[in-house]
């Protein structure tokens, strides 16, 4: 199935870039992947959230056919990992829309919203206190005398409800729309990862090398789809090495004798030393031209090497150095990182994934489904319908399908 060209041209429409911050504070990486442990399984995480845990309501309006109820409470997260959210988001505000007349039941549902972020970081704090805070929020429903009880969201809510359920310890309705198992296609493979500000990323990758040497040590996830099994089957592809040993004799004829190339764990290969004039430059594009293609085939590293992606700069000597740091380097851990925080196979399955209805555009292309889990597979039971179009089509002009 193709992509929607509305998706990519509206894309293309938008000027905003994505973690425009970088990765966020190394220290945070940590503290949030030691928390996610624990709200990932359902069981260590049940008496997290207190049943009387207070929520408030501050006003209310009253509308034709409709109360409208504002309320707020103090995010379960700022108690359990203090420090970890942003003053503004210390307070959970919400809105409560109350037909002014029931007619059997009371039912409920939730509904999350999409979001923009400026850290990496800022992603998985939001996941983490939605989850809890969707928590407060069902156990004050259930208070109130409200049932039965939903979840929903489109994009980012939807996937953001789909962890909240992971946590809830009963069964629950959920009807995510437009998201997937895992946000990590969505910032590495979808039409979104044009906008993600990589060269921040990369800097900051290159220059911290706690980023390497101590967070993805904390990368637990090891699915079929995660980001160790492929960097085991580009290290043990055919011509791997043998490119690398190109690559050094490549240098070696062009005269620069001061060149070297740089293993790096992980697979980063840098080079760098002087350069002799055009003939080097021209023979290291081409190889990394080959490189490129051998590397082509995995669809989770999207953006190959270019040409262009090598960081020129000059020395005190006036000599050019070649610093290509290879940008799926940043890739995969991104792809790491998001699927230890995001991806559904690291969280509970929900209680009864009977009650889930997965609504989905054919031609998504913010939400790639190639190359990653199935919800299917993770939630055996669930329901996927499909809805032709792209993100953009459905969000504007499918939402009766979702309601």
């Amino acid at each position: 199935m193709g992509v929607s060209r509305l998706d990519v041209l509206y894309r293309r429409l938008l000027l905003t870039k994505l973690f425009i911050q970088g990765w966020g504070k190394p220290d945070d990486l940590k503290r949030i992947f030691e928390f996610r442990k624990v709200i990932g399984d359902r069981e260590r995480c049940k008496h997290l959230v207190p049943k009387d845990y207070p929520v408030y309501i501050d006003k209310k309006e009253d509308q034709f056919d409709c109360h409208i109820h504002n309320g707020y409470f103090i995010s379960p997260l700022e108690h359990l990992v203090p420090g970890i959210l942003p003053p503004e988001a210390v307070k959970a505000r919400f809105q409560f829309i109350v037909p002014k007349k029931w007619q059997k039941n009371k039912p409920v549902c939730i509904h999350l919203a999409g979001t923009g972020d400026h850290n990496v970081s800022d992603l998985f704090v939001m996941g983490g206190a939605l989850i809890l805070e969707s928590a407060v929020l069902l156990n004050w429903l259930e208070r109130e005398g409200f049932w039965p009880l939903g979840m929903t969201g489109i994009s980012m809510g939807g996937y953001m409800a789909s962890l909240s359920v992971t946590n809830w310890p009963k069964p629950i309705p959920l009807i995510p729309c437009l998201s997937w198992s895992t946000a990590s296609s969505v910032f590495t493979t979808g039409v979104l990862s044009k906008a993600v500000n990589w060269q921040e990323l990369d800097r900051q990758y290159a220059i911290n090398s706690v980023y390497e040497e101590e967070i993805t040590k904390l990368l637990e996830y090891c699915g079929v789809d995660s980001f160790k099994r492929v960097h085991d089957l580009v290290k043990n592809s055919p011509g791997y090495q043998d490119s690398l040993s190109s690559l050094e004799q490549l240098l070696a004829f062009s005269g620069d004798e001061d060149a070297t190339v740089h293993h790096y764990p992980r697979h980063r290969v840098v080079i760098s030393g002087k350069s002799r004039g055009n003939r080097a430059e021209d023979r290291l594009e081409k190889l990394m031209s080959s490189l490129n293609n051998r590397r082509q085939c995995f669809d989770t590293l999207p953006r190959p090497l270019q040409a262009n992606d090598a960081v020129l700069s000059k020395s005190k000597d006036s000599a050019t150095n070649y610093q290509p740091f290879l940008q799926w380097e940043s890739l995969s851990f991104m792809k790491g990182v998001m699927d230890e925080c995001t991806h559904m196979a690291n969280f509970s399955v929900p209680v009864d994934p009977s009650l889930i209805i997965v609504v989905q555009a054919e031609e998504d292309a913010y939400i790639p489904r190639t190359g990653v889990l199935s919800l299917q597979q993770i939630w055996p039971g669930c329901e996927v319908r499909y809805l032709k179009g792209g993100h953009i089509s459905a969000y504007l002009f499918k939402q009766n399908h979702f309601r």
